[in-house]
């Protein structure tokens, strides 16, 4: 069975995947855009599994060994697929290849560009018919690696694919988007949302407020997760009336260590800003315009780290500007 079947709500992605390789016209440089959790890596896996495919017809059978071992990781560090030609890159995925010289804090290094991507994609598969780079986040590409990659995505060799996972294109450069083709993926239906949660023994309510993304309706019915939220939003309430600026400031440091992790809370903490000022307008239309102003002030701050500010530096900002709010 084809990996295809196991992406749902994105008719119009898999449509475009599967009749290119039924035309055999697939890209060699795709650009999957769109919302973390909706399916851009299992799309961009499934094309993989059907270009090494030992007997594809033409998606891939699913039974056999490159079918099997395009789609699995290894269980030891890197993380990484099993078959040779479905070359996975990523930050952080590479630490001991690149030794403990190489910082990606920052990004995808230009070091891992060179040894993961420049030191195969010149070369024929091992094993395959094809090789296949996909690059997780590729939004978070250091300038320096993102250009080491132009002229291989330009030109690259023969049976040689590109797959570009983002779901913040804007911060690809431009010369990367022009040298790729842009497919969407868009956020994936409630009941869709509601479906994978229930095939995982998860509640299905988690689901509404997923905004279409199974990733994030995952952690939302985590138990961990529930914690770590709820403790966030005590902690950021806390921090506007704490008597000291100093107390207050300790919620960034705090919280500063992971940016999808500062990302995902203070979207919540958003949410329920919103939800103060709705429960407030007929009552309270002072404390509802506070509200909204502190709304605004947190959309600001998730603003400033999709921008690449240090999540501590953002979340102690946005304290301050919010305890004068």
């Amino acid at each position: 069975m084809s990996g295809f079947s196991a992406i749902l709500g994105q008719p119009t992605a898999v449509e475009t995947l599967t009749r290119a390789l039924a035309a055999g016209k697939v890209h060699h440089a795709y650009r999957f855009e769109g919302p973390p959790g909706v399916g851009k890596e299992l799309a961009a896996f499934a094309l993989a599994q059907s270009l090494v495919c030992e007997a594809p017809s033409p998606l891939a059978c699913g039974k056999c060994s490159a079918c099997h071992r395009a789609v699995t990781l290894a269980e030891e560090e890197p993380r990484v697929p099993l078959h040779p030609d479905v070359v996975l890159v990523g930050r952080g995925l590479y630490g001991s290849l690149l030794g403990s010289g190489v910082s990606e804090a920052t990004g995808i290094s230009v070091e891992q560009i060179r040894k993961v991507v420049l030191g195969r994609a010149g070369y024929r598969p091992h094993e395959g018919r094809a090789i296949v780079f996909i690059v997780r986040d590729a939004d978070e590409l250091t300038q320096q690696a993102a250009n080491a990659m132009l002229k291989t995505l330009e030109e690259p060799a023969e049976r040689t694919h590109f797959v570009l996972l983002t779901s913040r294109p804007r911060r690809l450069l431009d010369t990367v988007r022009s040298r790729t083709l842009a497919l969407r993926f868009g956020p994936l239906p409630d009941e869709v949302v509601a479906e994978l949660c229930q095939a995982r023994g998860l509640p299905a309510s988690a689901a509404l407020l997923a905004q279409g993304s199974a990733e994030l309706a995952f952690d939302l019915a985590d138990p961990e997760a529930m914690r770590e939220r709820d403790e966030f939003l005590a902690a950021a309430r806390a921090a506007l009336d704490a008597p000291d600026l100093a107390e207050a400031i300790a919620l960034g440091q705090s919280r500063g260590e992971s940016r999808d992790a500062v990302r995902e809370q203070l979207g919540f903490f958003a949410q329920a800003l919103a939800e103060d000022a709705r429960r407030a307008i007929e009552g309270d239309p002072d404390a509802a315009e506070r509200a909204a102003h502190r709304h605004a002030v947190v959309l600001g701050t998730l603003a400033e780290i999709e921008r690449n500010v240090q999540p501590t530096l953002a979340l102690e900002a946005m304290v301050a500007r919010l305890r004068r709010a």
